[in-house]
């Protein structure tokens, strides 16, 4: 039962508690004026999980303010000990922590690899991320608790390196073999009303896919629904996909259908053609999923927005909505990058914000589109000799770095205002 301690409601997008949950470059800019202040915040981040969805990325951006701020490993390597998602956050904290150089970080991994209860992930986590001198010897104690393991390990350097059985059946879904049914009976499955009509039809439709033989499939469109009547088959978005122009005459049904499922899919059909008829529909689906605060999926209409360019300029608020407030960071760089193509005005901030970015798509578009200054050029070159950073943000800091005038360090300063 969750307590009213650990119910989760997002802070106002603007204030630091706000930017700090999602992952906003502001959020590390502002945080770092007052560490004291944003300690509290940065900790609840690593404890409780603020971010939007499985893909955000988080680990960086937090061991970051960690070190920046100055702030104590311990309450993290304490976090070990927590549930099975507080332990994985602060293990993905401690070995970015590690890598810039934090024994306090390093040791608390080592040990928990030697007597913790969630040793196999932290093994699994450093031999991914660390030098094999770090865990090398880590060997004798991993091959004596594995004996106690139910489930074999998934497959990872260190269990190869230790010499740990990893072999173990890999379940996989149950695929009907279709290949030697002709189209005619392909068709027949789709439009077969008896149970099991969801997985058998999915397979016919990926069969006919893989043979070029979606002629036919257009007007069947609307009736290959999932048995609950309220989700398209998820094998439709390929098989109409893979049609290109010749769905676009359907797609002008379905875009005004009242299933909104099959109108979302004439529009994104239209707006992959770049039928101009697209925008409007494009634009009110973004409306809706603001009004409704539906963070998942926008970006996928925001990208298909930017191939428009200038024309889809009455989707400018909208997506300035979703950049600021989005909980889903790996989402935001998908959003600048619409408003970039749409209308670059105003957008200076907000790409010299994203170099604090927490996502590593919106670090390298800031990296390519910030505008040269000494406040960028101190950064970029703080990205490219940064110990944390990934390796692709690293070399393309170098690149831009390289191409800049030369880098002078400024006394103070730093954006601190919204986009």
């Amino acid at each position: 039962m969750m307590t009213d301690e650990d119910e989760m409601f997002y802070a106002h997008p603007e204030s630091v508690e706000g930017l700090l949950q999602r992952g906003r470059g502001l959020g590390a800019i502002r945080a770092a004026q007052d560490p004291q202040q944003a300690a509290p915040f940065v900790y609840d981040s690593i404890r409780r999980d603020w971010s939007g969805s499985f893909p955000d990325e988080r680990a960086i951006y937090l061991a970051r303010l960690i070190r920046d701020l100055r702030l104590s490993p311990t309450p993290v390597a304490e976090q070990l000990s927590g549930s099975s998602h507080e332990h994985a956050r602060a293990t993905d904290v401690l070995v970015v922590l590690a890598l810039d150089g934090s024994n306090e970080a390093r040791d608390a991994l080592r040990a928990h690899i030697r007597d913790g209860a969630h040793w196999m992930y932290v093994l699994e986590e450093v031999a991914h991320h660390w030098p094999t001198p770090w865990w090398d010897d880590l060997g004798d104690i991993a091959r004596t608790r594995i004996v106690d393991v139910l489930e074999p390990p998934l497959t990872n350097p260190a269990w190869i390196r230790f010499g740990i059985d990893i072999s173990h059946p890999v379940p996989r879904p149950s695929r009907r073999d279709l290949s030697g049914h002709t189209i005619d009976a392909l068709y027949g499955l789709l439009t077969e009303t008896q149970q099991p009509k969801n997985r058998i039809r999915v397979d016919a439709l990926r069969e006919l896919r893989h043979r070029d033989a979606l002629d036919a499939l257009l007007p069947l469109v609307p009736t290959l629904v999932t048995p609950d009547d309220t989700r398209l088959l998820p094998e439709i978005y390929r098989a109409v996909e893979h049609l290109g122009p010749a769905a676009v005459p359907a797609a002008h049904a379905w875009a005004h259908h009242e299933f909104p499922r099959l109108a979302y899919l004439g529009a994104t059909t239209l707006a992959d053609q770049l039928v101009p008829e697209a925008i409007p529909l494009l634009i009110d689906r973004l409306a809706e999923l603001r009004r409704t605060h539906t963070w998942c999926g926008p970006d996928a209409g925001a990208r298909r927005l930017a191939r428009f360019g200038s024309a889809a300029t009455d989707a400018l608020t909208h997506l300035r909505w979703f950049w600021l407030r989005t909980p889903h960071s790996y989402e935001r760089a998908a959003y600048l990058q619409a408003l970039a193509a749409i209308d670059r005005t105003g957008l200076d901030y907000a790409h010299t914000e994203s170099l604090w970015d927490c996502e590593e798509n919106s670090r390298l578009q800031a990296i390519d589109q910030a505008p040269d200054s000494p406040l960028t050029r101190a950064r970029i070159a703080d990205l490219r000799d940064d110990p944390m950073e990934t390796p692709d943000v690293r070399s393309a800091a170098a690149g831009r770095a390289a191409g800049s005038q030369p880098f002078s360090r400024p006394g103070s300063g730093a954006p601190s205002r919204n986009a």
